[in-house]
């Protein structure tokens, strides 16, 4: 029996059925084949979109949840619907869903929101393919005060539930455009008076002799090849990290945390 309580959640409908539509509409969403809405899970991921105002379309939750869970779902102000523990892990992309899954809107952002800061810094991902990657440099940028994220077209999804786990919330807040064409992002850039700079061993500059406080889109590039070789000569700049022998190259979020902090230096001190 289905039931509104004064809180403005569904209480107390039970699902059992694997082959419920319900069901198959959140692996649909877990598997990337629903753009309109994302695939969050565990209690924290929960609470970080619930502060994020995103839209609640549904939440999946254990028979036996607890006190806290309760109240969090309470928050959520959407159906909620209980499953057997089986169910609610089968349907996790997790080994332990920690008793909440949460339908929600999928965040989009415009080309306006990205450039609406007065010096804006932008970081760009050429098929950056490991979702850790992807989610890791979601975070680093919002933490180094990017204005946005322009993943391109073959990065994997910025909005995947392993993206969403690694960028700790930062998704639901930094703005993330996905599938974006590379030499579009240098255009649209370069219109509004950014320099491109990529990311690449062969950099004629090193990152901390880059002036950095001037509007910028930096390009990471795809975790075996880096950044695509016509892109980069594209781009007004290639700025590399000078490693020790003999180390030869960084993993792409450690990369651009070391040039996005190099960044935030410069522009927090005045170079």
């Amino acid at each position: 029996m289905e039931a509104w309580c004064l809180s403005g959640y569904l209480e107390g409908m039970l699902i059992s059925s694997s082959s419920n539509e319900r069901i198959k509409l959140a692996r649909r969403v877990r598997d990337g084949r629903e753009r309109d809405w994302i695939f969050v899970e565990g209690e924290r991921l929960t609470r970080e979109c619930l502060v994020s105002g995103l839209k609640m379309e549904m939440a999946f939750a254990s028979v036996d949840a607890s006190a806290e869970q309760e109240e969090l779902l309470r928050e959520l102000r959407c159906p909620v619907f209980r499953l057997p523990d089986t169910l609610l892990e089968s349907l996790g992309d997790t080994i332990s869903t920690q008793g909440i899954i949460v339908i929600a809107e999928r965040p989009w952002a415009s080309v306006e929101r990205l450039l609406a800061v007065p010096h804006p810094l932008i970081v760009g991902l050429d098929r950056v393919q490991d979702p850790g990657n992807v989610g890791t440099i979601i975070r680093t940028a919002e933490a180094a005060g990017a204005s946005g994220l322009l993943s391109f077209a073959g990065s994997a999804d910025a909005f995947s539930p392993k993206t969403l786990r690694s960028a700790m919330g930062s998704a639901f807040r930094l703005p993330v455009m996905v599938d974006v064409a590379g030499a579009g992002a240098l255009s649209m850039c370069r219109g509004r008076g950014m320099q491109c700079v990529a990311a690449c061993g062969e950099g004629e500059v090193d990152y901390d002799g880059y002036d950095w406080r001037q509007p910028a889109l930096l390009i990471l590039g795809n975790e075996g090849r880096g950044v695509d070789s016509e892109l980069a000569r594209a781009c007004d700049t290639r700025v590399r990290i000078p490693l020790r022998a003999p180390v030869e190259s960084l993993n792409v979020a450690a990369a651009g945390a070391a040039i996005l902090f190099e960044a935030a230096r410069q522009r927090r001190q005045g170079r």
